[in-house]
């Protein structure tokens, strides 16, 4: 049996959608925009990944999207729209958090290395993770606001995402390597998001909510 995932990221600026046959890529469509153009792209960039690989909605075997951190309004919007497709279709949801689909994107490029994927969030704020070389947890999920040598204990790494080009001045001369190319795209999901399905690890339609992390307003610099 062929399965088809269809997969919406919306977690920053970019737009992001693409298409999995039994967890390798078939199509993608996405775009990254000053302002955030996800209400007016997402459905439009789901019907054309569809129609470029000459499937119907009916034939997708699962949707999966963006769990979080980000953008309050781009989660919002992508996990609408994942809800309002596996309602209509009657076909499982599945999550996959924005940091570790940037990491697993990251990996293939820098095999051996620790990850620190990052998005921005304002100022000096990221919601980062940070990942060893086989894709372990260092570091979970957090709000942070970034000092001269916060992260100094995983060097070396790879900072990536949209909130790493920032850094660069405030971490100069540290031993990182700053990929700011590596941003969040709906390519990241797929090889978990198979897995995941194979798994049977799917979310509550009716109940699933984004992981906003909103207590990131009550982060506070560490005490020396």
């Amino acid at each position: 049996m062929d399965i088809y995932i269809l997969h919406l990221e919306t977690a920053t600026k970019v737009c992001s959608v693409a298409l999995s046959l039994n967890g390798e890529m078939k199509q993608l469509k996405e775009t990254q925009e000053d302002g955030y153009s996800h209400g007016e792209n997402l459905t439009s960039f789901v019907e054309e990944v569809l129609k470029q690989e000459g499937i119907t909605p009916q034939q997708l075997s699962a949707v999966c999207v963006t769990s979080g951190p980000g953008s309050y309004t781009g989660l919002r919007i992508g996990v609408s729209t994942a809800k309002g497709l596996c309602y209509a279709l009657s076909i499982p949801l599945i999550a996959v958090d924005a940091l570790s689909a940037i990491r697993d994107t990251a990996a293939a490029k820098y095999p051996g290395k620790n990850i620190i994927p990052m998005i921005d969030a304002r100022r000096m704020e990221v919601f980062s993770a940070a990942y060893d070389k086989e894709g372990s947890l260092l570091k979970p999920v957090s709000a942070d606001i970034i000092e001269a040598d916060t992260y100094r204990e995983f060097e070396p790494f790879v900072a990536c995402g949209d909130g790493a080009e920032k850094l660069k001045p405030t971490w100069e001369g540290r031993n990182i390597v700053f990929d700011e190319t590596l941003l969040s795209s709906a390519t990241g999901q797929i090889s978990s998001a198979y897995t995941k399905f194979r798994e049977q690890q799917f979310e509550d339609v009716a109940y699933f909510e984004p992981f906003y992390l909103k207590d990131f307003v009550m982060n506070t610099k560490k005490a020396p």
